[in-house]
């Protein structure tokens, strides 16, 4: 078998290459025919829709079932039970749960020949398990024309056609202005799609909307003395406003000027804000170093805790009474602080008026100096008053405690008629015997 390879290579290589493509050939359409590989791809999500009708829908046919205009699986096999059409829906498997139990499908077609899909709304209610199923209550076939035309009567029929009959002649010839038409439509057409998924979703809000007013009219209906008296104490409550009327004008009336404070204060916050932002980020640092430096200082505060315990705290509550009075003192000096002050810048006036000299010399040289020297301010003269003043009174001379005093125009008869005594009056004169009395 060897040397047959080898004798016919470019056959047996040609044959492979054959079959390589058409194994990839084969592959690209199984795809395409949406085949799942087995031990390839995951096997999809499966549930169930009952259809009262479920004309058209073929498996394998790549019909698709969708939920707002994405796909989300493929339709399956259709079975037939009880007279409705079990249609199975193949779900991608990240879409698994995502169908709950109150949700609704909708058959529809995507062109004139019947090209159907399946358009299904999720649901909130609790998801739809493997293999689960959506009863016809949830469901809608498509509507054929014929049964449109059906429900009409035979005039309505007739009036139809010539309307159909109509249009095709005003038509006629103008597939380009109507398919402009139609590109026209386009934006219009997407707006109203977005129009339809709100008022959809606005369904569903009303639906829950009605349904929780309904349990409030319910529990409401249970309540009825409650509501007596939550009616008499609002209209106890109004009737307070009313009473108030003049003060909530007033209220009203200043609240303008306290909008503009808000408003200044709200400036000044943001202001605040702006100086506040770089600060606290130039403050993260040290923040940050908290941690080291109460490491460092725990060692410190080891050593400093005996001392505050036992000796700084016992003559803080031992100074207590005496910084009650303290603070009192000084409260009632810091009342007096204003008149001592003032008290102080007078005799501080005063001491500069004593110290002054009108014509001082100071600084001053030759005849101007001696010129102005001759007045002192009134220091100086104090200082020659006090020193008069000692030289004057000064009882530490020969004298004795004596004041030196000198009597003019007196005698003996002056002296003894005034009631001096005889020996002091000779002592005043200085003649001892002068004054003696005559026998």
């Amino acid at each position: 078998m060897t040397r047959a390879i080898r004798k016919h290579l470019g056959d047996f290589v040609a044959i492979l290459a054959l079959f390589v493509l058409a194994l990839g050939i084969g592959s690209y359409i199984l795809s395409n025919q949406r085949l799942r590989f087995p031990f390839i791809e995951e096997q999809p999500f499966t549930v169930k829709v009952e259809l009262p009708d479920a004309q058209a829908v073929q498996p394998g046919q790549g019909q698709t079932v969708r939920t707002a205009g994405v796909e989300i699986g493929q339709i399956g096999k259709v079975e037939l039970e009880d007279g409705k059409a079990i249609v199975e829906l193949q779900l991608e498997k990240k879409y698994e749960g995502y169908i709950k139990r109150d949700a609704t499908a909708l058959l529809r077609t995507k062109t004139g020949l019947k090209d159907m899909f399946l358009e299904v709304d999720p649901g909130d209610g609790k998801p739809l398990p493997e293999n689960g199923r959506l009863p016809s209550t949830n469901t809608a076939p498509d509507i054929d024309p014929d049964e449109v035309l059906s429900a009409l009567d035979g005039d309505t029929r007739d009036y139809l056609k010539l309307l159909v009959s109509g249009a095709g002649k005003g038509l006629k010839g103008r597939g380009t202005d109507l398919q402009e038409t139609f590109a026209r439509l386009g934006p219009l057409n997407r707006d109203l799609g977005r129009l339809t998924k709100s008022v959809a979703r606005r369904r569903k809000n009303l639906s829950n909307l009605v349904n929780k007013y309904g349990k409030l009219t319910k529990e409401l209906g249970t309540k009825d003395k409650e509501i007596v008296r939550l009616v008499q104490a609002s209209n106890q409550v109004f009737e307070a406003f009313a009473s108030q009327d003049t003060q909530i004008s007033d209220a009203v009336r200043r609240l303008p000027g306290a909008l503009g404070q808000t408003e200044q204060t709200l400036a000044k916050v943001d202001t605040l804000g702006g100086e506040l932002g770089p600060t606290l980020e130039a403050l993260r640092s040290p923040f940050r170093k908290l941690d080291t430096a109460n490491r460092a200082v725990l060692p410190f505060v080891r050593e400093a805790t005996p001392q505050l315990r036992d000796q700084i705290r016992p003559f803080a509550r031992i100074a207590g009474p005496f910084t009650a009075d303290l603070g009192t003192a000084a409260r009632d000096l810091s009342k007096a602080n204003p008149a001592l002050t003032t008290s102080f810048n007078k005799l501080n006036r005063f001491f500069n008026i004593g110290a002054f000299n009108p014509n001082g010399a100071e600084g001053l040289t030759g005849d101007i100096a001696r010129d102005r020297a001759r007045e002192e301010g009134n220091l100086y003269w104090l200082a020659w008053t006090a020193q008069n003043t000692v030289s004057l009174f000064s009882t530490g001379d020969a004298q004795g405690p004596f004041r030196r005093i000198f009597l003019g125009g007196l005698g003996c008869d002056t002296l003894t008629a005034g009631g001096i005594p005889t020996f002091i009056s000779e002592d005043l004169l200085g003649a001892a015997g002068a004054c003696a009395t005559t026998p």
